[in-house]
C-alpha cells in the first residue's frame, strides 16, 4: 500500500508516531511480526484506506515491481553479514524505552564464521552501540563500540549488558541474585566511583548482551 501511494516508509512511520525506521523493519525484517491494531488504524488513516486492507492475515496479490537500482544500505558481500549501528541518542530520546532502535546510516561487516562461531549469534540479532560515559572503565571507555546480541536478555551467566536505565541506554555488568524470589539482579559499574545497586529483575529493561568490543588505540 505504501509503495502504491505518494508517501514512503519513513514518512508513514513518523505519521503513526513511530521512529523513522519502524515500517522499514516491519516489512524487511519482520519486526514486529504483526502491526498493532492502533498502528494499523493510524497507518490506514495516513494512507486513506480501510484498516482491514492492512490486516496481517489478508492475502494480497502484489504486482511485480522492478528491483531497485540503489542497493540496500545493509547489503553485504557473499560470506559476510551487515550489522547496523544504532544511533544511541536518537533511540534513547525523551520518553520511555519502547524496544525500538533508531538505526544510523552506518553498518559493520562481519565474516559469517565469526558471527556463528565466535559471537554464537544470528546476524539479525546483532547491533553495534557506542559507549557513552565512564561507568564501565577500565573495561569499556566512552567512545568504544560494543556489539550486542538483542536475543540474549537473561543475565545467566553474568555478563555485560546494555540496559535502559530510565534516562538512556547504558552498559552494566548484571548478576542474578541466587535463590531470590521474586528474582533480583545486581547492576555493577566497574568504575569504583560508581555504586552498584540491586533491583527486581522485572524492573530492568535489558536490551542485549555485549559479545564484542572495538576501540581506537
Amino acid at each position: 500500500m505504501v509503495a502504491d501511494s505518494s508517501t514512503n516508509l519513513r514518512t508513514a512511520s513518523l505519521a503513526i508516531e513511530r521512529n523513522a525506521s519502524y515500517l522499514h523493519q516491519f516489512i524487511h525484517r519482520g519486526t514486529p511480526k504483526v502491526l498493532a491494531e492502533d498502528d494499523r488504524e493510524a497507518l490506514a488513516a495516513h494512507l486513506g484506506c480501510s484498516p482491514d486492507l492492512l490486516r496481517h492475515d489478508r492475502r494480497v496479490t502484489r504486482r511485480a515491481r522492478p528491483k531497485p537500482a540503489v542497493p540496500s544500505p545493509y547489503a553485504a558481500p557473499r560470506g559476510y553479514s551487515a550489522v547496523p549501528e544504532i544511533d544511541v541518542r536518537a533511540s534513547a530520546g525523551p520518553g520511555a524505552w519502547n524496544d525500538e532502535f533508531e538505526e544510523a546510516k552506518e553498518a559493520w561487516l562481519f565474516a559469517d564464521p565469526l558471527v556463528r562461531h565466535e559471537f554464537r549469534a544470528k546476524p539479525e540479532d546483532l547491533r553495534m552501540i557506542t559507549v557513552d560515559g565512564d561507568s564501565m572503565e577500565p573495561l569499556l571507555s566512552s567512545g568504544d563500540r560494543i556489539l550486542i546480541d538483542v536475543s540474549r536478555q537473561v543475565p545467566v551467566p553474568p555478563g555485560i549488558f546494555v540496559i535502559w536505565d530510565g534516562m538512556g541506554l547504558v552498559a552494566k555488568r548484571i548478576e542474578h541474585v541466587p535463590h531470590s524470589e521474586p528474582p533480583r539482579v545486581v547492576l555493577k559499574s566497574l568504575n569504583p566511583e560508581y555504586d552498584s545497586y540491586e533491583r527486581p529483575a522485572e524492573e530492568i529493561r535489558v536490551v542485549g548482551r555485549a559479545v564484542w568490543v572495538s576501540r581506537r588505540l
